[in-house]
């Protein structure tokens, strides 16, 4: 990258954290962080359940195994450096019988492939020791799994980023991208809602649930498209909250694509159930009632989702029940943790995972990260995307600044 103008749209934790790395490399370049809210860490970022994944499923070798591992390591000297919470509480994916025990194998190895350090298989005597209130055949257990402050860390790497000479500029919403020529080469007028433009050499759009239309914005194919899944949570009444000392999750089924309900005590000290997984009406109805007529049909229209309902319905609709039923919530929890009761889960705030589909009707798995010219599309970053943003943003900059790894 000769030119020194960038301009970083999307103010979530791959953003703030590409902001900080550019700077960190180009300490002479303009960078400005384009948010549309009226703050940072607003959408994914800010409502997750704060997990620092270990890289337990990822296949070896792709970006997520490879970007996770390598962000485990940045963001945890990273909350040492700032002096922010990291809690390495520990993770158990439990089986509920003999196929699901079966399938631990497989995942252990995966982990192991990726690196992930003190992964064990462990029966039902070693799970109650470290759960007494699971119940289960077995288990893998991943000491290393953390949990932190994603939000805390977004506002960290926000200033870190304004004080090495970042402007950072919320309430931004960006409506158009213009390729011009001008000067030596291409140039990038981002336009705002309120007719503002900001002229740049470089475009890195971390957007979320949004990036597929301003990508498209900036000349890139419209596949695939986000389709936005709603994730509802409910927390455990205070009281309740030592049934679990750590993270209690599922076994993953390769034949559904989301993990299903699972235990997940956050930095806060709340202990979260969920999510379920069921379509928003919008693409950040975070509510029921949120709903966007204009992006509902937009999804009903699009051929990639049409065949993934097709595909999936049966597990949309259980996940549909189980929003509609607390009841039914709790009992997917009570498979895991027996002692819940209804009267044991109180409501949460939802958060929206920005799922990118193919026109196929396939989820995009991996990380997915595009270039149409002068501007860089983050196209794909879901579950654990979090964990790997120090690192994203390293693959990110590094390819802007024509580096390489070994460089």
């Amino acid at each position: 990258m000769s030119s020194a103008r960038v301009a970083v749209v999307g103010g979530g934790i791959i953003g703030t954290a590409v902001a900080r790395r550019l700077l960190q490399l180009r300490p002479d370049a303009q960078v400005t962080l384009l948010e549309k809210e009226d703050r940072l860490a607003a959408h994914q970022t800010g409502r997750n359940s704060g997990v620092v994944h270990a890289g337990l499923y990822y296949e070896p070798g792709s970006l997520k195994a490879v970007l996770c591992r390598r962000g485990v390591a940045l963001l945890k000297e990273f909350c040492a450096e700032h002096d922010l919470g990291y809690d390495e509480i520990g993770k158990v994916l439990v089986a509920l019988d003999d196929a699901e025990e079966h399938r631990l194998g497989a995942i252990a190895e995966r982990a192991r492939a990726n690196g992930v350090p003190g992964i064990r298989i462990i029966g039902r005597g070693e799970l109650a020791e470290l759960e007494p209130h699971v119940t289960g055949v077995g288990a893998l257990h991943s000491p290393s799994t953390a949990i932190v402050d994603y939000a805390g860390i977004t506002r960290q790497l926000a200033a870190d980023a304004e004080a090495r000479g970042a402007t950072i500029r919320t309430g931004f919403p960006v409506t158009d991208l213009r390729h011009t020529t001008g000067g030596p080469g291409e140039e990038v007028v981002v336009r705002g809602g309120s007719g503002e433009e900001v002229v740049v050499d470089q475009v890195v759009l971390c957007a979320g649930l949004q990036v597929d239309r301003l990508a498209q914005l900036a000349g890139d194919v419209g596949a695939p498209r986000i389709v936005p899944f709603r994730g509802e949570y409910f927390a455990l009444v205070p009281g309740k909250r030592e049934l679990v000392n750590g993270l209690v999750y599922p076994v993953p089924d390769p034949r559904y694509p989301f993990l299903g309900v699972h235990l997940t005590p956050r930095f806060d000290g709340e202990v979260l159930v969920g999510p379920n997984a069921v379509l928003a009406l919008a693409r950040e109805g975070y509510r029921r009632r949120d709903v966007d007529l204009r992006e509902l049909a937009e999804t009903a229209r699009y051929a990639g989702f049409r065949r993934f309902a097709r595909q999936h319905w049966r597990t949309g609709v259980a996940e549909m029940y189980g929003s509609l039923s607390k009841r039914a919530f709790t009992r997917a929890a009570q498979r895991y943790v027996p002692d819940l009761t209804v009267a044991d889960l109180l409501p949460a705030d939802a958060g929206i995972r920005a799922q990118a589909l193919e026109t196929d009707g396939s989820l995009v798995d991996d990380f997915r990260i595009t270039r149409t010219g002068a501007v860089v599309a983050v196209r794909n970053a879901p579950s654990p995307a979090a964990t790997s943003s120090l690192a994203i943003a390293e693959h990110i900059v590094d390819d802007l600044l024509d580096r390489r790894p070994d460089a």
